[in-house]
């Protein structure tokens, strides 16, 4: 979907999970553990400079008639460009943006250009996460297979990006949100790169993360 912001024409994702299934997001909007029913993916300038994401995410949700519990995401990378991948029933997309790749553990007190000045007391914000990932696995998972599930995922990631040329772990602001039914009874307690569900997931992230980095880099040098 597209919309107009700020003279600038920014394109949003929306995943309608349906009812009966629960997630684990970093995100602004429904971050944690709990149920939802949809995810937002919503890509917003570059120069990004609202002071209250939240609250934007919020109305950016409501104007799509997302009701209920869900999970929202920023990017100022070209969701129109997001790319998908599935294996044995995981599905993964990613939306990815390199301008300011990041090593996660930089030396302390480096300066982040990822940084923005909101005010003359030099506070900062991050600007919008660059690479966003949203995975969906048929399978219920544990609690700790949850948090499981964001860990290979972020390593699939890491190493799609490393595969792809760029010297990084990813950028200062990404966002993940992991889907999975909500248990009934049994949960699958594992989903580490050398489980079941978590090999597929790692599969289907590095796929989709992969083929997004390579975007990036032909659109670059096309610019």
């Amino acid at each position: 979907m597209w919309r107009a912001e700020d003279g600038a024409r920014l394109a949003s994702t929306v995943w309608h999970a349906g009812p009966g299934m629960r997630m684990i997001s970093s995100a602004l909007v429904g971050g944690g553990v709990g149920p939802g029913g949809w995810v937002l993916n919503a890509q917003v300038p570059g120069e990004y400079s609202r002071l209250d994401p939240v609250e934007h995410l919020r109305e950016l949700a409501a104007s799509l008639g997302l009701r209920g519990p869900g999970v929202g995401m920023l990017t100022a990378a070209a969701v129109d460009r997001t790319m998908r991948a599935s294996d044995k029933g995981v599905n993964a997309c990613a939306t990815v943006g390199l301008r300011v790749p990041t090593w996660a553990a930089a030396p302390a007190g480096a300066s982040d250009p990822e940084l923005a000045p909101v005010d003359d007391a030099a506070q900062v914000f991050p600007r919008p996460g660059t690479v966003n990932i949203l995975v969906e696995v048929p399978a219920a998972l544990s609690d700790a297979a949850l948090v499981n599930a964001v860990m290979t995922a972020t390593e699939a990631k890491t190493q799609a990006l490393l595969e792809a040329g760029y010297s990084c772990t990813g950028t200062a602001s990404d966002a993940i949100c992991v889907a999975a039914p909500i248990p009934v009874t049994e949960a699958e307690p594992f989903a580490g790169p050398r489980s079941t569900w978590g090999a597929r997931i790692a599969r289907a992230v590095h796929s989709a993360v992969y083929a997004g980095a390579v975007d990036y880099t032909g659109f670059l040098q096309d610019r």
